[in-house]
């Protein structure tokens, strides 16, 4: 869930973020009408893309045989927030204070794991807890102050800051450290420093937020042999900061820009490079399936950032999923290249796409990331011809 899983408002279109914070947007067909997505223009490409025009073409090529057949209802666009590197360099939060100085409340289930909590070991999933602790209460139902009650009698992996294990219901505590930091709730601080100053026009909070658009697309699952439009879970929403974001392809386009580097007037490049610096060894990525067992030589996790090598190239990364939507971000700064793909349903086929960008932009050999047999192509395919196995994403679903 947290930081790429958000409920959005989906234009049909997959975005990069180009250098000289140029963007191009491939138009996808629409999906029945009945939950249609909203259109839009493609805009200017930089000349000296990382991702040629050539390239661009074969992508929206592969896109538009993964929307073929409803195999998926549309692709769309996820936002993570960096809402507290920015209160870090003003002063207002240090990495290094200890969570009970701002939530005197939360409780471990030992006073020594309670006192040693540090906002850093939120933000980089350290906190101890085993893998993503409550998160099926809170699929469940269960309000999120009592989920976070829970934590006092959690099973706990390693005391705090000695081991990773991805978390929901404790990240989300950043939004109370937050309040008491600033005064300001969450979403209203995310708000004032990030989306109005970013453009993000579009953005908002909560469910309401995205009732409340005259257009937007709806998660999707599969039953009866078709896809099945839904309303988003409510549950979802009332972890903020993991999962609380409503955003348009458009605001998506401006904070890959910002990510990217090309905004130093919203987040500077020391709040940049604290984020996009590994804080505790992610292994078990490397062990993953597809691109990562066959692209990664070292993984991390940064502050909120998957932090990766990808053919010896640096990447930051993250992806999640809660029920009916799916998505993948990333960085790739060496080639001042970013790029976010969310879908409104429960397939793993396009999480292909965003290695098959990559690739080309590093340009590496072609490798079939979506199957053959999918999209036409002649490419050597790793997937071995089939569909491809669940992508490893972050949400609300206890998979990492």
């Amino acid at each position: 869930m947290h930081p790429s899983m958000l409920s959005v408002l989906i234009p049909a279109l997959l975005c990069i973020a180009a250098p000289v914070a140029a963007q191009t947007a491939l138009g996808l067909p629409r999906p029945d009408p009945a939950q249609a997505l909203p259109s839009a223009s493609p805009a200017s490409t930089s000349a000296n893309a990382s991702v040629s025009q050539a390239d661009l073409g074969e992508v929206d090529r592969i896109a538009r045989a993964l929307v073929a057949g409803e195999r998926v209802p549309g692709l769309a666009v996820a936002i993570v927030s960096a809402l507290t590197g920015l209160l870090v360099n003003d002063g207002r939060l240090a990495w290094n204070n200890t969570v009970v100085r701002y939530v005197p409340s939360f409780r471990l289930p030992s006073e020594a794991a309670t006192q040693s909590v540090t906002v850093a070991d939120l933000m980089s999933h350290r906190v101890g807890l085993t893998h993503n602790a409550y998160d099926r209460d809170i699929e469940g139902n269960t309000d999120y102050p009592s989920a976070v009650q829970k934590l006092a009698s959690a099973p706990m992996k390693c005391m705090p800051g000695e081991c990773y294990a991805y978390q929901n219901v404790a990240f989300s505590l950043i939004g109370d450290v937050v309040f008491a930091a600033t005064g300001n709730f969450y979403a209203d601080a995310v708000q004032t420093r990030l989306f109005k100053p970013l453009g993000m026009n579009d953005a908002s909070y909560g469910l309401k937020g995205i009732e409340s658009s005259p257009r937007w697309a709806k998660p999707h699952v599969r039953g009866g042999g078709r896809w099945r439009a839904l309303m988003p879970k409510p549950n979802f929403y009332q972890l903020a900061p993991a999962a609380g974001v409503n955003a348009s392809i458009s605001d998506m386009a401006q904070w890959m820009i910002a990510q990217s580097g090309h905004r130093p007037d919203v987040l500077p490049a020391n709040v940049l490079a604290q984020l996009h610096t590994a804080q505790v060894s992610t292994p078990t990525e490397l062990r993953g399936s597809g691109w990562r067992h066959e692209r990664l030589e070292s993984a991390g996790y940064g502050f909120g950032w998957r932090v990766m090598s990808y053919a010896g190239h640096p990447l930051y990364f993250h992806g999640g999923a809660v029920q009916g939507y799916r998505g993948a971000m990333a960085v790739l700064p060496d080639r001042d290249l970013g790029l976010v793909i969310l879908w409104n349903s429960e397939s793993s086929l396009p999480s292909g796409l965003m290695p098959t960008i990559l690739d080309r932009a590093l340009k590496l050999p072609a490798v079939a990331w979506i199957p053959n047999s999918i999209t036409g192509g002649t490419m050597p395919d790793i997937a071995g011809g089939g569909v491809p196995a669940p992508d490893n994403d972050d949400n609300g679903s206890s998979k990492d």
